[in-house]
């Protein structure tokens, strides 16, 4: 876990939007019957409300799929989180909109606020950028605490933090850690057992473990199908036929010793509470009969092999666990668990329920929130969620991650635009940079489509400030979101010579992007005879004031400022990398006079002015240069790719 937590900004009299886990269970009359995973997220909240920030929390609800229903919202979570904090919950009937907004600008340190269902929003599921961009309008930083949805792409889990700086919260990091623990620390034995239903969900999961483990106890309605193919006949009990080649094939390998299944199951004729049931040897399965638990061998068995372990990882259910009588198999290995001394950690909501049922959690190490991420993470998958997060790493500032961007001016057919994304998405795919590139304005659906699911965004090379009108020729920010833009430039030099931009002008525009979900990225610099004549300072300085003065404290630490020297764009000729520092720390400096040192510090400067692969390194290497804007020698894909590759 080399993530940022939130122990590692500075959040005092910040807004800080946190995703949290809130989806508990509730019963007809709409009451909380497990607070477990609002007890789980109180450290972080508590953490925020004591070092001074306001806290703006986020979560789904159920499967709303992206409806407004009455029975998910989540006003009974904000309730039950009042009692627990002990302080006041403001709770909003939605997640976005003016009155959020307002809300939210309202809010104040120490102060805690729940928005409505995430998911009543199809967007949400569907990881747009325009609903991210609207939620993370809403804060400073961006918390993730949420590790039960940590594998989804979603926008609340990836989206955000593609415009605030997102770190991990107390829960989130525990959780990774303790699964970090048990695949890449494990003490031997190491036992893995794995339940429910289906093998195809967990296919990935016994591939990556089976080499890492020295016992693999398989229950559940999955340990049919290798029953199935070990040639036992399973009569009616479930199996995935469409599965019963890999099972052979895996029980035919060298390490399947590892693999231990039921010698003995219970059977019943169908399943409701009060079915027939017996206990018989796998290979006795009366006719018209099914298997629906393990049975008590197989449990002693499993228990055996649990209490010799050092450390063992569960997941899912034995058995028809719902199910009183086919339950026991789920509770005797949950039993096991509980009385051995290891490393014992447990995930997925039935294995939960046993372990609640039996009262042993406090004999559990760890009792993780979230099922199907621990599946990925026990799979060796990377979780969306938390590969989004800030790398402790990086040795500058929480909120800025180094950018490459692009800026394609005038350049490129809607064809060789498909083609030029369509070979860097897979040239620039492990690159931590944040890669961004300005198309012409007819290439940007074409970006939009080659670049979508990779670590590719894009933006506009210009906008107009009003969101609508009679304005032939121009396009607004309300257009560039609706093109699934991020990104917008204002005041590049080349629209400030041959256009006529004046500051005021560029000013507008970043106010008016910011206000409609958009990262401005504002382009101050100087001439060749205004250096001469040294008044860099002065001009950047009225620049700098002219441009940003109408700007937000609240927006402006996710503002992008480019310094770009005119007297180097296009010319071949880059500025050294000691002037080209002098000229960012000097901006960085207006910036704390503006604002203060804490938002001057998250504020990401990027030099523009020929930069070529054989510089960018030097210049990146500056203490306040944080990215760097690219023209010629973006339009090559593999050039580009090189300057974006340095950061891996």
């Amino acid at each position: 876990m080399n993530k940022k937590t939130v122990a590692d900004v500075d959040v005092k009299g910040k807004k800080v939007l946190v995703r949290v886990d809130f989806n508990v269970p509730l019963n007809e009359n709409k009451e909380i019957t497990d607070d477990s995973r609002i007890i789980a997220a109180l450290p972080t909240i508590n953490y925020l409300l004591g070092h001074g920030a306001a806290v703006i929390l986020l979560s789904h609800l159920g499967r709303p799929k992206g409806q407004v229903k009455e029975e998910f919202r989540l006003k009974p979570v904000a309730q039950r989180l009042q009692e627990l904090l002990e302080t006041k919950v403001f709770y909003l009937e939605d997640c976005i909109g003016e009155e959020v907004k307002k809300q939210a600008n309202e809010l104040q340190p120490g102060q805690v606020m729940l928005l409505e269902n995430l998911r009543f929003y199809p967007e949400e599921e569907a990881n747009d950028s325009a609903f991210a961009s609207k939620l993370a309008s809403l804060a400073d930083i961006y918390v993730n605490d949420a590790f039960g949805t940590a594998h989804r792409a979603h926008a609340s889990t990836t989206g955000i933090a593609q415009y605030l700086p997102a770190v991990s919260g107390f829960l989130l990091n525990k959780e990774i850690k303790a699964m970090d623990t048990a695949l890449a620390g494990a003490e031997h034995p190491f036992t893995a057992i794995m339940g429910g239903s289906k093998v195809s969900d967990k296919i990935g999961v016994i591939k990556n473990l089976l080499n890492k483990v020295d016992s693999l106890l398989i229950g559940g309605g999955m340990a049919n199908t290798f029953l199935l193919a070990q040639g036992y006949n399973m009569q009616k009990s479930f199996v995935e036929k469409d599965n019963l080649d890999w099972a052979q094939t895996l029980l035919a390998q060298e390490e399947a010793d590892k693999i231990k299944l039921p010698v003995d199951v219970v059977v019943t004729d169908h399943l409701a509470e009060d079915a027939p049931y017996r206990v018989v040897s796998v290979d006795a399965i009366p006719e018209n009969w099914m298997a629906v638990d393990i049975g008590p061998r197989t449990v002693a068995i499993y228990a055996e092999i649990i209490r010799q372990s050092k450390t063992v990882v569960w997941n899912g259910p034995m058995g028809v666990f719902e199910i009183d009588n086919f339950a026991a198999g789920t509770e005797g290995v949950a039993r096991a668990i509980g009385e051995t001394d290891c490393l014992s950690i447990v995930g997925g909501g039935d294995s939960l329920a046993a372990i609640h049922k039996l009262g042993v959690e406090e004999q559990i190490s760890h009792i993780s929130t979230g099922g199907g991420a621990s599946l990925k993470m026990l799979e060796g998958s990377t979780l969306p969620g938390v590969a989004a997060l800030l790398d402790k790493k990086t040795g500058k500032e929480i909120a800025r991650r180094p950018i490459i961007a692009g800026n394609w001016k005038m350049h490129k057919t809607p064809l060789e635009a498909k083609e030029n994304i369509a070979a860097l998405r897979t040239m620039v795919s492990g690159s931590e940079a944040e890669i961004i590139i300005f198309p012409p304005f007819i290439d940007i659906p074409i970006v939009a489509s080659e670049a979508a699911g990779s670590n590719i965004y894009w933006g506009g090379q210009n906008m107009y400030w009003r969101a609508s009108g009679a304005f032939t020729g121009e396009i607004s920010a309300p257009m560039l979101i609706a093109a699934g833009c991020r990104y917008v430039l204002c005041g590049h030099s080349e629209r400030r010579q041959f256009f006529g931009d004046t500051d005021q002008e560029v000013g507008r525009k970043a106010v008016a992007a910011f206000a409609h979900g958009l990262i401005p990225m504002v382009c101050v610099g100087e001439t060749l005879a205004q250096r001469q004549a040294e008044e860099t300072h002065s001009v950047l300085c009225k620049q700098i004031r002219e441009c940003l003065s109408a700007i937000d404290r609240a927006h402006a630490a996710r503002l992008l400022i480019a310094y770009e020297p005119i007297w180097a764009i296009g010319t071949g000729v880059a500025a050294k990398a000691q002037d080209a520092q002098e000229a960012a720390c000097y901006i960085r400096k207006q910036l704390v006079r503006m604002w203060d040192k804490d938002t001057a510090n998250s504020i990401r400067i990027l030099y523009g002015g020929s930069v070529k692969p054989h510089n960018i390194q030097e210049l990146m290497a500056c203490e306040d240069i944080d990215g760097v804007l690219v023209g010629g020698s973006s339009l090559d894909a593999a050039t580009f790719a090189d300057m974006a590759n340095s950061y891996r």
